[in-house]
């Protein structure tokens, strides 16, 4: 495995991440009923942004080391005010992944399933999650055990699909692996992440959900350098498409977008572009 997210914990897009992320969850919890959520590509939970692997990218200097001061008394939406809490409650050198997340949101009548198939990544989650009781790991391969999960006992709840985009055709299978989990359960909120280096790239997968008849949906935008257009070899765009988003949703992630733009760009005249749209 060539990819480890420890050298992009806590970067820009996973700021944008999982303030939508927590935002959807905070619309599960309004209703008493439980819900479930399956996190596809969980990783290993938590993680050292101080430490020697994540000091040689520095990702997290241009992400949520630039946000987590933001002042508490601002009037600040929910999702984000909930996000800021939950990571600078892990303390200043520890960054929280999507499942650490969403398992100190978990209601007693709720539980999360989290996919890691490489076998270091997921005993370290084992760890990560091993307060949560409603928490359970998978040691497997989210493309073969995904679909066999759906849909849920709740009949409630998301699924995060955010694939480290390696292989060639990842996008594809992304986008396949989404298709394929929404026909046996319609209902849910899926989530699904991918880098932009090629817009092209980005643009087929919006169309190919089209295609596959996915909707309602929303894309998430983010770009934190204007100046590095076209085909980017260092990342500094990224997106995240919603289905069956929660009804105030893209009006709430506008407003987180207000106060991470100025603070998230690659400088202060230069703040980052967040979009929302639907697709």
């Amino acid at each position: 495995m060539n990819y480890r997210h420890v050298f992009h914990a806590g970067n820009f897009a996973d700021v944008v991440k999982h303030v939508a992320l927590i935002s959807v969850l905070l619309h599960l919890r309004r209703k008493d009923k439980p819900f479930s959520v399956i996190d596809t590509h969980a990783g290993s939970g938590l993680y050292e942004i101080a430490g020697p692997e994540a000091a040689r990218s520095r990702e997290s200097e241009a992400g949520i080391a630039r946000v987590r001061d933001l002042d508490a008394r601002m009037d600040l939406p929910d999702g984000l005010r909930i996000y800021l809490e939950l990571v600078n409650e892990e303390g200043p050198g520890r960054y929280p992944g999507s499942p650490r997340l969403v398992a100190r949101l978990l209601r007693p009548q709720d539980r999360l399933i989290a996919l890691e198939k490489h076998p270091e990544e997921a005993d370290a989650l084992a760890n990560a999650l091993a307060g949560f009781p409603q928490a359970r790991v998978i040691k497997g391969d989210s493309y073969a055990r995904l679909t066999a999960l759906l849909p849920p006992r709740e009949r409630r709840g998301l699924v995060l699909i955010d694939p480290p985009y390696e292989a060639e055709d990842e996008f594809v299978q992304a986008a396949l692996l989404l298709a394929s989990a929404h026909r046996r359960f319609s209902t849910g909120i899926y989530l699904l992440w991918f880098p932009i280096k090629s817009a092209a790239a980005a643009a087929a997968l919006s169309g190919e959900l089209r295609t596959q008849g996915i909707a309602p949906a929303v894309r998430i935008d983010i770009n934190v350098d204007d100046d590095n257009d076209g085909e980017r070899q260092r990342l500094s765009s990224a997106g995240l498409i919603v289905v069956n988003p929660p009804y105030t949703f893209a009006a709430e992630i506008q407003n987180a977008a207000g106060f991470l733009a100025p603070r998230l760009g690659s400088s202060p005249e230069s703040p980052a572009t967040i979009s929302v749209t639907p697709i």
